[in-house]
């Protein structure tokens, strides 16, 4: 008998997973079916991997998930006693490599990829890999399968735009700089979407296309990632020290919305029509996420500063030199997708979690 997931994890992280268990999707859709995942053991892999094992404790949907990972070490530690259990086996293996599994799946997630910016500066050729290679080598597989797939993409597609709006849509397309190895992720991404295009028209494969905002959440004390390092500064109990005005404007995402939209996206999405993710209530500054993080606990009397006097004044945002990274999600929100977490509650959450895995 499978020890039950709320048996294996803390209540809390179980909690909130349970609330993309719990979402209104079309699950029947993925009863009986296997799901091969890659990046399963990443931030958004293992939420999404975890609910499909909750789903088969609560609902009895026999979801059989194949969870791809880089790092065996990384995978055993994160998922822990959860995989001994018969409804999850463990891929280890470099996702640039032939897929090695005689198993078929019927729905494919590709979600792995460097995505922080210490991969950009210290592994370029890596970084661009997974994606170009990575998702050659996923899209192979899927084609053995006939399986349904969904390649998570990225909002950095999107590069510098002028266009004078508010927000970006899906059909907007800005410049990267192809030659610079900074680009690396985003050049890559949007490599792998014409791939996605190409097979879908060569093949027929069914390719649906997510494109997320800034996912945000329970993650390392040592991410590199802006929002992270606000949330370790709550963990630790420290005041946070802006050494800028904080003025990029973006859409954040809590990752437990991200999760239901990569699986909305993937049951009832059209084949090569990429879908933004975001939250309209997260919309924010970098300063005003910081705000939020220092306001939510109140209790601590933490504080937010500026280490120079003239970044202060709150940035006036504008729309004409450049269109802000805030994304347009009404394609999404017509398929009865809503993001459900607030920014207060997705800093309060992912603080409370990040806490537990630190105590």
């Amino acid at each position: 008998m499978d020890c039950k997931i709320n048996t294996l994890i803390h209540e809390y992280i179980y909690n909130d997973i349970l609330s993309v268990a719990d979402a209104e999707l079309p699950w029947e859709k993925m009863k009986n079916k296997t799901i091969l995942l890659t990046g399963a053991a990443g931030f958004i892999g293992y939420y999404l991997t975890m609910a499909m094992l909750i789903r088969n404790d609560l609902y009895g949907d026999n979801i059989k998930v194949l969870a791809l990972v880089r790092n065996g070490e990384k995978a055993k530690k994160r998922f822990g006693d959860a995989l001994n259990r018969s409804d999850i086996t463990l891929l280890v293996q470099d996702v640039c490599s032939e897929i090695k599994t005689e198993e078929k799946a019927d729905y494919v997630i590709h979600a792995a990829s460097q995505a922080s910016a210490y991969f950009f500066e210290n592994d370029p050729v890596g970084t661009i890999d997974a994606n170009l290679t990575g998702t050659y080598k996923v899209l192979e597989y899927a084609k053995a399968c006939g399986a349904v797939t969904l390649f998570v993409s990225s909002l950095k597609i999107y590069g510098a735009l002028h266009t004078g709006k508010m927000k970006i849509e899906e059909t907007d397309i800005g410049y990267i700089d192809h030659t610079s190895y900074k680009n690396c992720y985003a050049q890559g991404k949007r490599a792998s979407e014409t791939l996605c295009a190409s097979f879908h028209k060569q093949y027929g494969l069914s390719i649906k296309i997510a494109r997320p905002s800034y996912i945000y959440g329970p993650s390392s004390l040592n991410d590199d990632r802006v929002w992270a390092q606000f949330i370790a500064n709550i963990v630790r109990n420290q005041s946070i020290l802006l050494k800028s005005a904080g003025a990029p404007y973006r859409s954040f995402c809590y990752v437990t919305d991200t999760a239901t939209a990569l699986l909305k996206i993937l049951l009832d999405g059209k084949d090569i029509y990429p879908y933004n993710i975001s939250a309209e209530h997260s919309n924010v500054t970098i300063r005003n996420f910081a705000k939020a993080a220092v306001e939510a606990f109140p209790e601590r009397n933490l504080s937010l500063s500026f280490a120079n006097k003239e970044d202060e004044k709150e940035p006036e945002i504008s729309y004409i030199n450049a269109t802000p990274e805030i994304l347009d999600s009404t394609r999404l929100n017509e398929l009865g997708w809503t993001a459900k977490v607030d920014l207060t509650d997705g800093i309060r959450r992912a603080v409370k979690i990040v806490e537990l895995q630190n105590s």
